[in-house]
């Protein structure tokens, strides 16, 4: 008996509950805020190319752009194992032809970056110092 009244009690306190709670509709428009988002980074804007709709609806949406930009880049037989990983081990969920539309504009428009010319080392320079300089004990050699 004392079970049946607690029940009926938690019920009549759930249901006075569900009378306050208030919907979108109920606000009004003077209390609602919006922000504005500054725009992305730059330096991240994917390249335009055949496929960018499909990777910005399937990749930019889990991780930033900066992810795929930053990258050392490389052909479709290096960008497929990553795509492939967010699918094994992110749990993405692609189609076979969009992982192929993927792979393909990041392997085109993200290939490696041709290597840069290596500056030319400094060329050593011979110092003068005065034997008296030399002998000193003042003297430090920074080389």
């Amino acid at each position: 008996m004392k079970t049946s009244w607690l029940v009926l009690a938690i019920l009549a306190l759930a249901v006075a509950g569900a009378g306050g709670t208030h919907n979108a509709a109920q606000v009004p428009p003077s209390s609602l805020k919006s922000i504005e988002l500054p725009p992305d980074n730059a330096v991240a804007t994917l390249k335009p190319g055949p496929g960018l709709d499909v990777v910005e609806s399937n990749c930019a949406i889990c991780h930033s752009t900066d992810y795929i930009v930053r990258q050392p880049g490389g052909d479709a037989k290096h960008w497929e194992p990553e795509v492939r990983k967010m699918i094994a081990v992110y749990g993405v969920q692609l189609s076979e032809p969009d992982v192929q539309t993927i792979v393909n504009y990041l392997g085109t428009e993200y290939s490696a970056a041709p290597v840069a010319a290596t500056p030319e080392a400094p060329k050593s320079s011979t110092r003068q110092t005065s034997p008296a300089l030399r002998n000193s004990s003042k003297a430090t050699d920074h080389r």
